[in-house]
């Protein structure tokens, strides 16, 4: 299966996804509010750790669907699991976001949707090497920046091969050179 995401995407792609909430709430709560998938969630059935994170929807609550509340819910029960530096980053990501057009956005989802459509292997593959990039010293990144921006996309294909084709260990029918 051919990689239909690129190392660029995903490093762009978790820069930018990963915050949900934007104020600091306690830590101990009440069990949280679990959503039904077809159920509205009543805003005073939430906890007060949950409304205090979700303060920004109090007046526009009820007019959510419930797929969108439960992922608020969610996301304001990771929130109140973050620590004081994971807020902070996920702030600086959530303005980013929030700075991006709406093509750009749609842009980002539809390569998270490939993403997330990718075998377990692959996507392992993919966090790897971000992970590895992630090592790089600064003025590295930005010449491998640099490099892939000046590509075609036909370089770009053949380079994802190259690479893809040097990260396979050699198969268990293949016989050793010799």
């Amino acid at each position: 299966m051919k990689r239909s995401v690129s190392l660029l995407s995903l490093f762009a792609l978790v820069c930018l996804l990963s915050g949900t909430a934007s104020a600091a709430a306690p830590a101990a709560s009440p069990a949280p509010v679990v959503a039904t998938k077809a159920a509205p969630i009543a805003w005073n059935s939430l906890t007060p750790d949950q409304q205090q994170t979700l303060g920004f929807a109090k007046g526009k609550w009820d007019s959510y669907p419930p797929e969108r509340q439960q992922r608020l819910i969610k996301g304001a029960d990771r929130w109140a699991k973050m620590t004081p530096a994971e807020r902070a980053k996920s702030r600086a990501r959530l303005q980013r976001w929030r700075k991006l057009t709406p093509a750009e956005q749609a842009r980002l989802r539809q390569r998270y949707e490939a993403f997330q459509k990718l075998p377990p292997d692959e996507q392992q593959h993919i966090r790897a090497l971000y992970d590895k990039y992630q090592k790089l010293p600064a003025d590295q990144q930005q010449q491998l920046r640099e490099r892939w921006k000046n590509m075609t996309p036909a370089e770009r294909q053949q380079a994802m091969k190259q690479k893809q084709a040097q990260s396979k260990p050699p198969s268990a029918t293949s016989k050793p050179p010799g």
